[in-house]
């Protein structure tokens, strides 16, 4: 009975919008039984008995699809929303039948709806209007522009889970994750200190002489100082301007490097987001668009196009001819980028590629090796 159970489920829910529970299955033998009795037996008492479990399934029935009957749904939406990170949120739920409430009512999601665990309201009041607060989390960037949610109930007696899908159409953007992955906290210490090396000296008045700091070029290192205390020294000039680093993220991306260009989103979006919460100035470039922060957008633009931004081809990234800019270049085909006249091999440039991304893997495993005891 138990192996055929399966079976006869998926049969029975075969192209309806309900679903025969254990307890229903049952219920229906039951009927069957007694039914069979009442016939052959000519029994009043079972044909009695018959017709009232034959009107309580008829009743639940009836019941059941009242209560999903003129259901609403509604989600509050924090402004901004990040992939791989759980915000908080409120679902709106209103009954607009004001004669009858709905009982027992469960609401799932999609695995693209952002509704991390399914929600359970005992009783909706006829007319009322119910917020609740809900755990929202997007495993990936992207706009969402339909959203399928699913009302269920098994009210009042357990025979049937009958379910309505509904459809919430609006246009929901999340942006990529900003929170540190594997390797890239590294990367923003490297680049920090690339960056703040590039800068000193950028002005013409002295300021000090002070300790030389790692990552930082030996070009002003101060000879005499280094010789007199025994420890490198470097001459530390004024700033005349804030820090200006430029992200240029290539789009004619192979469609072999589909998966390093989610990464390189994904890092890009992570970088712009630290570097200007610490207060540098940022541009942002693709064969799309060519943004000054905060002149002409925010960081909140620059998320929002990252999250529905795909590969192009056919269009090549103009380089940049700014030598006082720090640079941040995401591209897979840097030959491509040295054949439009970029100059790659600069100090004020930091180049992102898929094989870059390689080495340093292999850089990782093998100073994990080297750590390992009795090596």
């Amino acid at each position: 009975m138990l192996k055929s159970w399966p079976w006869l489920r998926s049969a029975l829910d075969h192209g309806t919008r309900q679903q025969v529970t254990r307890l229903g299955l049952l219920f229906t033998l039951t009927c069957v039984l007694v039914s069979l009795a009442a016939f052959v037996s000519a029994n009043n008492l079972l044909f009695l008995i018959l017709a009232l479990l034959l009107a309580t399934w008829m009743v639940s029935g009836f019941i059941g699809r009242l209560s999903l009957a003129g259901l609403e749904l509604d989600f509050v939406l924090p402004e901004h929303l990040c992939a791989g990170r759980k915000l908080m949120g409120r679902v709106v739920i209103r009954n607009t039948k004001r004669w009858m409430a709905s009982f027992s009512i469960h609401v799932a999601g999609s695995s693209d709806s952002g509704l991390s665990h399914p929600l359970y309201f005992p009783v909706i009041p006829g007319g009322a209007r119910i917020e609740a607060p809900v755990e929202l989390f997007f495993a990936r960037r992207g706009a969402y522009r339909q959203n399928s949610f699913r009302f269920s109930t098994r009210f009042p007696f357990g025979f049937v889970e009958r379910r309505i899908n509904v459809r919430l159409v609006r246009d929901i953007i999340v942006y990529p994750s900003i929170d540190p992955q594997p390797g890239f906290e590294e990367l923003l210490i490297s680049l920090q200190g690339e960056i703040a090396s590039f800068y000193r000296g950028q002005g013409n008045d002295f300021y000090r002489i002070r300790p030389y700091e790692a990552l930082e070029s030996a070009h002003h290192v101060d000879w005499k100082a280094t010789a007199h205390t025994g420890d490198l020294q470097v001459r530390e000039f004024a700033r005349e301007r804030e820090q200006a680093v430029a992200f240029f993220l290539d789009l004619e991306i192979p469609a072999a490097e589909a998966v390093w260009f989610e990464s390189a989103v994904e890092r890009c979006a992570f970088l712009a987001w630290n570097l200007s919460q610490r207060g540098s100035r940022i541009r942002f470039c693709t064969q799309d668009v060519d943004w000054q922060l905060p002149e002409e957008a925010d960081v909140y633009t620059i998320l929002k196009y990252l999250a529905i931004v795909s590969p192009r081809l056919g269009r090549p990234l103009a380089a940049m001819r700014d030598r006082n800019v720090f640079q941040i270049v995401f591209s897979a085909s840097p030959e491509r980028l040295a054949e439009a006249g970029w100059e790659l091999g600069g100090s004020n440039m930091r180049l992102l590629t898929p094989a870059t991304e390689l080495q340093n893997s292999e850089l990782k495993i093998h100073a994990g090796a080297g750590a390992l005891p009795g090596s």
